[in-house]
């Protein structure tokens, strides 16, 4: 995005914006279905949201970011804790989401299966 920049409304939410995998756009190139941000009654900058299979895939990137190495090098107690953030965070909702997330942590859809019914009863 250009022109913008420099704003500090801009500058305030990109970290947002960028967590959650959007596109950030000038307000005049805002399709039907973008979210348009305004301060003090001006339109500042639009906001193009991820398709929810994306958003997955930028979870599980931002994921393996903060743990430093692959998801599938983890051991077996941490991706139990992913796959309860993931839980968490609505990704078992999306269509392939569970073969999406076993494939990330290289195990099985079942073990993943195993993974969330374990939480249920804990």
């Amino acid at each position: 995005m250009t022109g913008t920049g420099d704003d500090p409304f801009v500058a305030a939410v990109k970290p947002l914006v960028d967590a959650m995998g959007g596109e950030m756009l000038a307000p005049d190139e805002a399709g039907p279905d973008d979210v348009v941000l305004s301060w003090e009654g001006v339109a500042v900058v639009a906001v193009r949201l991820p398709q929810l299979a994306d958003s997955l895939d930028h979870i599980l990137a931002a994921l393996e970011r903060k743990q430093g190495k692959p998801l599938a090098e983890l051991d077996r107690r941490t991706k139990q804790e992913v796959v309860r953030v993931l839980e968490a965070r609505g990704a078992f909702s999306v269509r392939h989401g569970v073969e999406t997330v076993a494939s990330a942590l290289g195990v099985s859809r079942f073990t993943v299966y195993n993974y969330l019914n374990r939480e249920k009863q804990v």
